[in-house]
């Protein structure tokens, strides 16, 4: 499960890897993106900013409202939910990433480990987006089974979409979409750090 991941490259040339039209303007992004903080996405054809994370709002035993939490990863066995359908069904996107992290070690003291793809510097993780009234627009990685080296770190991984497929994804019909979130069978380079293990805020997998 993904909750922290690396986008190195400026805007500038993930615009031209997508071939997408920039209107991010001057936003600026850190190279970590964490869940509930902005990230750059490519939906119909344009390079935008958008919150990571769905909303899900939260009330507490009395019934008050709370901070909403950032729904960040949504699984591919859970797609025809309520809460991810419409989206799946009528707004895919995709997310450019240089690499994401998983958390390895004890409790108290995990470390991060990186993964990325030898063969490309950017690459695309399959992704859904909405507009919400708590944080505007919005999108969600797709989770499917890990594959490869990533096995070794977690069960779940991103779905990794090859460029001949970024098509399918965005414009083709939910049943085709769906056939793409499967594990990934290309090589995978992991890197283990002694960097500790430190997430921003709350995040979720729905």
């Amino acid at each position: 499960m993904c909750n922290l991941y690396r986008m190195t490259k400026n805007k500038d040339e993930v615009a031209a890897w997508f071939d997408a039209v920039n209107e991010l303007g001057g936003a600026n992004f850190g190279a970590e993106v964490y869940p509930g903080y902005p990230g750059a996405v490519v939906a119909g054809g344009t390079l935008k900013q958008m919150n990571w994370g769905f909303p899900l709002v939260m009330k507490g035993k009395n019934g008050q409202p709370l901070k909403p939490k950032p729904v960040n990863n949504a699984r591919t066995d859970k797609l025809d939910s309520f809460f991810w359908r419409y989206s799946f069904e009528e707004r895919r996107c995709l997310i450019p990433v240089t690499a994401w992290a998983e958390a390895e070690g004890p409790k108290g003291g995990k470390t991060r480990s990186w993964l990325s793809r030898p063969d490309a510097e950017l690459f695309a993780c399959a992704g859904v987006w909405r507009d919400s009234e708590e944080w505007g627009e919005c999108y969600s990685m797709v989770m499917t089974d890990a594959g490869g080296l990533a096995k070794e770190v977690h069960s779940r991984m991103p779905v990794l979409l090859v460029k001949d497929d970024w098509g399918q994804w965005t414009d083709g019909s939910p049943e085709d979409a769906l056939a793409l979130c499967r594990p990934w069978e290309g090589e995978l380079v992991l890197d283990r750090t002694k960097v500790p293990w430190s997430g921003k805020g709350q995040v979720g997998l729905l």
